[in-house]
Formats: structure tokens, sequence, C-alpha cells
């Protein structure tokens, strides 16, 4: 069973999408925007896009914050 890493925003969930979720996963291996482009098939504009939204739900404030939260946290970190 998959869960969903989602946050309260406003007093409402919201979780991050399959792609996003994707793309965290792959930056918690130490790639760089270009390779997890590469990666997932994507331009390297829209991996910034993605992790800015990431970081936006998550409330966090850069990549490196990330890749922590997502070697630390539950799938579900909320």
């Amino acid at each position: 069973m998959e869960r969903k890493v989602t946050k309260v925003r406003n007093g409402a969930r919201v979780p991050l999408t399959t792609r996003e979720r994707q793309i965290v996963l792959v930056l918690s291996e130490g790639l760089s925007n270009k390779e997890i482009a590469r990666r997932l098939r994507l331009t390297e504009g829209t991996v910034k896009v993605h992790l800015h939204n990431i970081y936006q739900k998550l409330g966090i404030a850069n990549r490196t914050a990330l890749a922590v939260l997502a070697r630390t946290k539950t799938p579900d970190a909320t």
C-alpha cells in the first residue's frame, strides 16, 4: 500500500502528486536537477517547477532540507 506525503496548509491537507513524489525519491539519491530530468524524462525547468511546489507544500526552503526529510521521515510526513 502506497502512502502519500502530505502537509497541512491553511487547515487542508495538500498531498504531493505522484510526479512530485518521484522527484523527491530521485533527489534523495543526490542527483542534480539535470540528472533528475534525464532520469524522469522531463526538462530541467519542469523539475525546478516541481521542486518549488514541493518546497511550498512541505514548508521547506531548499533541496538539502528536502533530502534530509526524505531520508528521515516516513512516507506520510504530515
